[in-house]
C-alpha cells in the first residue's frame, strides 16, 4: 500500500463578512514523493488552500494531516514552524544583501558550519548551481532566482514543499521549461511538493495529480490525461484544453445506440447508457478542438470565425451551417482565411456527455454519465 502523506478532508476556510467560504469541504490526497497541483482561476481559493496546509490561515472545519498527524482542524492549530514544511513564493523572497550561499544557509543555524556547508554545496549541486555561491540576487537571472530560492527551501530537508506560482514573474516561454526542471529537482530529492499555478502548461509540466478549483470547490483531483479526456463536471471540461458543448441525442436505432451530433452521427458507440438516461435522449457532448479534423472532402462543411497560429498549427474556431460552434487542431500550412468554409470530419475516440439542464458556469458536480470509444460515421 502506498503511503498517503498529505490528506485533507472535508477542509473548509472561512473568513468572516463573508458571505461563501473562500475553501468550500476540500478533500484530496498526495502519496509521499508525489507533486500535486492546484490550478483554477484567480479567486479560486488555491492559495487559500496551500496557506491552510502550511499554517498560515485558520481552517473552520475538516483536517489537515501530515504522515497521518492531524496538524491543522476546528480545535487544532499547529504553528508553521512545527510542521517543518517548506516554501516557495512568488516573488522569492531572497534576501538581497546576502549571497546565494548565505541565503541557501539562513535556515541551517541548527548545524555546525561544516555540516552547514556541506547541505549548501548538496542543493546547489542538485539545483545545478554550483560555482554561483558567491553571487547575489541582482547578479542572477530570474530563472537562477528561482532555483536559489528552491535551494533555500530544500535545505532544511522539509515533509512537505509548498510552491505559491513560482513562476508568476517569470517569461512565459521560460515557465513550462523551468516546471520540467523543479520536477525532475524534486523527484531527484524524493520531495513531497504541493503547487499552485493558473497556468495548464504548467500543471502538466509538474503534476503528478492536478487538483482544478472554482469558487472554493475541488471539482477533480486526477491525472493531467483524466482531466483532458474524462473531466467529473463542466467546468473542468470547459477550464481543461480546447473544445465546445454541442447538442447531442442518444437514440436507440435497429437495436444500436447513436449519438446525434451537428457533426453527424456517432456510431458503435460501447456501453453507451440508453436514450432514456436523458430526458428525451438530450444531452450536450463534449468535443475538443483535437477531436475534429480538417478534411476536405468531407460533406460537413464549417465557417472559419476565428484563428489563432501556434506554430505548428492554427487553432480554428468554426460555425457549422446549423449555428453550432466547434474548434480544430489544423496543421499551420493549411492556412485558410476567416471567413472562409472549410471541409471538417469527427475523430472522436470517446464521447463524454453531460446533463443538458446543468448550466456550464454554476460550479456544480454535474457528471458524465459515459465516457466510451467510438467511431464517426
Amino acid at each position: 500500500m502506498i503511503f498517503m502523506f498529505l490528506e485533507v478532508s472535508q477542509l473548509r476556510v472561512a473568513y468572516p463578512g463573508r458571505s461563501q467560504p473562500a475553501v468550500r469541504d476540500v478533500s484530496f490526497g498526495l502519496h509521499a514523493g508525489d507533486i500535486g497541483v492546484l490550478i483554477g482561476p484567480s479567486g479560486c481559493g488555491k492559495t487559500t488552500l496551500l496557506r491552510a496546509v502550511a499554517g498560515l490561515e485558520p481552517v473552520t472545519s475538516g483536517t489537515v494531516k501530515l504522515s497521518g498527524q492531524i496538524v491543522s482542524s476546528a480545535g487544532l492549530h499547529l504553528a508553521p514552524e512545527a510542521r517543518q514544511i517548506g516554501m516557495v513564493f512568488q516573488d522569492y523572497a531572497l534576501f538581497p544583501h546576502l549571497n546565494v550561499q548565505r541565503n541557501i544557509a539562513f535556515g541551517l543555524h541548527h548545524l555546525s558550519r561544516s555540516a552547514r556547508a556541506e547541505r549548501v554545496a548538496e542543493v546547489l549541486d542538485l539545483v545545478g548551481l554550483t560555482g554561483q555561491e558567491g553571487n547575489y540576487p541582482h547578479e542572477l537571472s530570474g530563472g537562477q532566482q528561482q532555483r536559489v530560492a528552491l535551494a533555500r527551501a530544500l535545505a532544511p530537508k522539509p515533509r512537505l514543499l509548498l510552491l505559491d506560482e513560482p513562476f508568476s514573474n517569470l517569461d512565459v516561454d521560460l515557465r513550462e521549461r523551468l516546471a520540467h526542471e523543479v520536477r525532475n529537482i524534486l523527484k531527484a530529492a524524493q520531495t513531497t511538493a504541493l503547487f499552485v499555478t493558473h497556468d495548464q502548461l504548467e500543471a502538466f509540466a509538474i503534476g503528478d495529480t492536478i487538483g482544478v478549483m472554482h469558487e472554493g470547490q475541488l471539482h477533480q483531483w486526477d491525472d493531467a490525461y483524466t482531466l483532458y479526456h474524462r473531466p467529473a463536471s463542466r467546468f473542468v471540461a470547459e477550464f481543461i484544453g480546447h473544445g465546445v458543448f454541442a447538442p447531442a441525442v442518444i437514440r436507440e436505432i435497429d437495436h444500436q445506440v447513436v449519438v446525434q451530433t451537428p457533426l453527424g452521427d456517432l456510431t458503435d458507440v460501447a456501453e453507451c447508457p440508453l436514450p432514456c438516461a436523458f430526458s428525451g435522449g438530450a444531452c450536450d457532448v463534449l468535443l475538443r478542438a483535437d477531436d475534429i479534423v480538417h478534411d476536405d472532402d468531407a460533406p460537413v462543411k464549417a465557417e472559419i470565425l476565428r484563428k489563432a497560429f501556434r506554430g505548428s498549427e492554427f487553432l480554428y474556431t468554426l460555425r457549422l451551417a446549423s449555428g453550432d460552434t466547434v474548434m480544430a487542431h489544423v496543421p499551420s500550412h493549411h492556412d485558410h482565411k476567416i471567413g472562409e468554409w472549410i471541409g471538417i470530419r469527427p475523430q472522436v475516440d470517446h464521447v463524454v456527455t453531460f446533463n443538458r439542464d446543468c448550466p456550464v458556469s454554476d460550479g456544480k458536480m454535474c457528471r458524465m454519465p459515459c465516457e466510451h470509444t467510438t467511431k464517426p460515421s
